[in-house]
């Protein structure tokens, strides 16, 4: 497969996109970055004592990832980025404008119970709800794909890759 430009894994805290992002690069043979690094100190402590971030935090966040994917439109890469609103999404197109967007689903009972497995991570299942009060789904104009996080971690970058192959050749 032909790597698209950049392949930014968006969907809430606890779908998997910092399990299937690196997942993702690997089968596509490109760099990986994972969008919680991009995060300025203030953003983590605010999201570990449980208070979401508003879009002034944000901007600094998409404007660092957008100039990630910007400087690896050439060779393609995958950067994980929840990514839940559409002008979120905007910010990141104008800075990289041929990235595709790879939305992970799931129910909220599965993300939930996945949330409480993780350890070591700052973020807290109890911003889960406003994670998906904020989440406006991929608009049919938006380049890229949903795929169910239900399966296996391999099993869901398998769809991906061809749900992205499928996209490619649209």
């Amino acid at each position: 497969m032909h790597a698209p430009q950049v392949v930014v894994v968006m969907g809430v805290s606890g779908t998997g996109k910092t399990t299937v992002g690196p997942l993702l690069a690997e089968e596509l043979g490109v760099p990986y970055a994972e969008a919680d690094d991009f995060h300025p100190p203030a953003n983590i402590a605010k999201m570990s004592a449980g208070t979401p971030l508003d879009d002034d935090d944000r901007r600094p966040w998409l404007d660092a990832i957008g100039a990630w994917a910007h400087s690896h439109a050439e060779g393609g890469g995958v950067v994980s980025c929840s990514a839940l609103k559409r002008m979120y999404r905007d910010r990141l197109r104008s800075a990289a404008p041929d990235i595709v967007f790879l939305h992970l689903t799931g129910d909220r009972e599965l993300i939930a119970e996945r949330m409480k497995e993780r350890k070591g991570h700052f973020f807290s299942g109890d911003l889960l709800d406003s994670q998906l009060a904020t989440l406006e789904p991929l608009q049919p104009d938006e380049y890229g794909v949903a795929v169910d996080v239900s399966p296996e971690p391999e099993a869901i970058t398998e769809r991906a890759a061809a749900e992205l192959r499928r996209l490619e050749h649209q």
